[in-house]
């Protein structure tokens, strides 16, 4: 670890959860924070899985990124994982309230204050995850992605994007990028990683848009077009993201 920098976990210091909230706010698009699983879980992964949720402090002792994960079952196979990150957070929930030993760890998110991004934290961020799942003797671990830079391409299907490739061959996407640098593959596209409905209103207070006829609309940060249908009063925003398999032995 740079000693710059150091790691806690909510474990350790349970009273930083509203520094996470205040990292969320800042570093997540607002519709991000809408997700129906999220805003379901959130306070028990927090609880019951607080070791592998985690801060990286400054030599201030200023939070400025934090990572989450959740341990769950997986038989190692591509058709074994969940739908994405929806699939893998209820899944984790659902198995520790049935009493399932996990042997897996998937990563859920890893956000990094606005001020302090392009410094080469996210590769640091990925490395003190996996060393967090490592300490806590699980030796698999598995990413639903959300691409950094799909935003700027929400026509192209993700199947299509993740095999695009740099010069030097390596991937395109900065986000996956990274990954595969700290040890990543890429396994497969989560086709509906995360589902979020809504009504036209909510949609339009998150994105700063106004929906006046049905169909499909580029939002503000969205992987995908949004779908609107007036007629129902409804908007579905379905994100593919990437699974990515981090063989930590």
């Amino acid at each position: 670890m740079n000693s710059n920098y150091c790691v806690v976990t909510l474990k350790e210091y349970p009273k930083l959860t509203e520094e996470i909230d205040k990292l969320h706010r800042l570093g997540w698009v607002k519709f991000m924070g809408k997700d129906p699983i999220a805003n379901k879980y959130w306070n028990k992964l927090q609880l019951w899985f607080a070791e592998f949720q985690f801060l990286l402090l400054d030599n201030k002792g200023t939070p400025i990124a934090c990572g989450h994960s959740i341990p769950f079952r997986w038989n190692g196979t591509e058709n074994n994982l969940p739908s994405g990150w929806d699939g893998v957070f209820e899944q984790g929930i659902l198995e520790y309230e049935n009493n399932i030993k996990p042997n897996s760890v998937s990563a859920l998110a890893i956000v990094i204050h606005p001020k302090f991004q392009g410094k080469g934290l996210s590769e640091l961020m990925i490395k003190e995850m996996k060393s967090l799942v490592k300490r806590n003797q699980i030796h698999q671990m598995v990413a639903p992605v959300r691409p950094s830079l799909k935003h700027r391409y929400p026509l192209i299907p993700m199947s299509e994007y993740v095999r695009w490739k740099r010069k030097d061959g390596k991937p395109f996407d900065p986000w996956i990028r990274t990954h595969c640098k700290t040890g990543a593959t890429i396994i497969k596209v989560a086709e509906k990683s995360m589902v979020i409905p809504a009504t036209v209103q909510e949609w339009e207070e998150w994105t700063d848009m106004e929906f006046h006829s049905s169909g499909k609309y580029v939002i503000p940060g969205g992987l995908v077009p949004l779908n609107i249908n007036r007629d129902e009063n409804t908007g579905v925003y379905i994100e593919p993201n990437v699974w990515l398999n981090h063989q930590l032995d």
